[in-house]
């Protein structure tokens, strides 16, 4: 009975995945001499091990012995970063491979090393699911008898779209384009993200990227309302009703970390937006991160500030107006106020407040506010007037009595 044998590769197309992990796979419809076809899928690091084992089978027609020699396509090496940009650029050469490969003399394009790379596996006909477990399917790399093997997989990163035109205005950032893709090689806390669109690579601002699933962030946690005690390190003017006006070495509360670099924090009952590359930790004596980059001086744009933000996604982004931040943050502190008696929790700044009244120097200064007022060179000649300020000046001793005893 004669061997059967690849007649025809087609390119259909190419797949993301996201189990085991993210990776992306190429459809492939393989026709074979027995006129059946079968429809497979393999990684592009796959096919180079593949066509790296070929060329040690036949050093002649590779090329190894006389270059002049070669018939044997070339297939670019895989790139560190499988991206969505990269998975569709390499589509025109790995088809224009699979048509030179299978168009070679028989002694190549029917042996059993072709024959088995592109024969469909169990994976082809039922992909690896989260209930499966993946050592069922032998991979390509272990059932071929390689001299070198790959040790490590690629790096497959995010891909975000961009919403809005975003010009760079130093030589570390790129300039992008309203429905630009762009891949995320790393997320600053700052707000500034280091991507890489097509062949560019440099830093973008978070608020102009939007994730190509879904609006919401998974990353950005909710409101914590009790806040967390940090410190300004450079002064900030706000520029927007929402944000904060602050000078260097404030204590505030962050309530909200956000991704595009503008945290909400409450300084005593009023809360507001402030660039967090201008915050560390009460805690820490050095910056919470370090400032690599020498442009990183200033604060990303706010989303709001973009013209005409174009957005792939029929429900917008998840997002609190200040006006809920504010009604919010009062709130907890009212209860956190009426509990304190109950043992409830206190938030950090509020504590610190609280000690610094119950020292001497503080009790000193409360003494001096409540005792009765010394007129001096004042001749007080009417009874009325004394009475009014006598009344006045017990008045201010209850509330500030009634506060102390709260707090304590």
């Amino acid at each position: 009975m004669e061997q059967i044998y690849v007649r025809h590769v087609e390119l259909l197309g190419y797949e993301k995945r996201l189990f085991p992990s993210q990776h992306f796979v190429y459809m492939l419809m393989v026709k074979w001499s027995d006129l059946s076809e079968k429809l497979i899928y393999r990684r592009y690091p796959e096919v180079h091990t593949f066509h790296k084992t070929l060329k040690e089978m036949f050093p002649i027609e590779s090329g190894a012995i006389e270059k002049k020699d070669r018939t044997i396509p070339t297939l670019p090496a895989p790139s560190w970063l499988d991206s969505q940009k990269a998975a569709e650029t390499r589509q025109s050469p790995l088809a224009e491979y699979c048509r030179s490969l299978i168009s070679q003399p028989p002694h190549i394009s029917r042996c059993r090393l072709v024959c088995s790379f592109f024969a469909v596996r169990p994976e082809d006909e039922n992909p690896l699911s989260p209930s499966v477990s993946p050592s069922r399917y032998p991979s390509l790399v272990e059932s071929f008898p390689l001299s070198r093997q790959l040790i490590t997989g690629p790096i497959v990163l995010d891909t975000y779209r961009v919403i809005g035109d975003f010009e760079k205005t130093s030589k570390h950032e790129i300039t992008l384009q309203t429905g630009d893709l762009v891949e995320i090689v790393e997320k600053s806390t700052n707000g500034w993200w280091f991507c890489q669109c097509d062949t560019s690579l440099g830093w973008v601002p978070a608020s102009y990227l939007e994730p190509l699933d879904a609006p919401e962030e998974p990353e950005e946690a909710e409101p914590n309302y009790a806040g967390e005690l940090y410190v300004t390190t450079m002064a900030y003017k706000a520029e927007l009703e929402d944000e904060l006006s602050l000078e260097v070495d404030e204590e505030v509360e962050v309530i909200h970390k956000l991704l595009d670099g503008w945290w909400e924090v409450r300084k005593g009952d009023e809360t507001g937006h402030f660039p967090s590359m201008f915050l560390k930790s009460a805690g820490r004596k050095e910056p919470a991160e370090p400032q690599n980059n020498s442009f990183q001086r200033r604060p990303p744009p706010r989303r709001s500030t973009i013209r005409n933000p174009k957005s792939i996604h029929t429900r917008g982004r998840r997002s609190l107006s200040q006006d809920a931040y504010r009604r919010n943050s009062r709130r907890f502190l009212q209860t956190t106020r009426g509990d304190l008696t109950q043992g409830g929790r206190k938030s950090p700044l509020r504590e610190r407040i609280n000690q610094g009244m119950n020292t001497r120097s503080g009790q000193a200064l409360l003494t001096q506010i409540i005792i009765p007022l010394e007129v001096s060179g004042i001749a007080l000649s009417h009874s009325k007037t004394l009475f009014v300020l006598l009344f006045f000046v017990a008045t201010i001793r209850k509330v500030v009595m009634a506060s102390l005893s709260l707090d304590q």
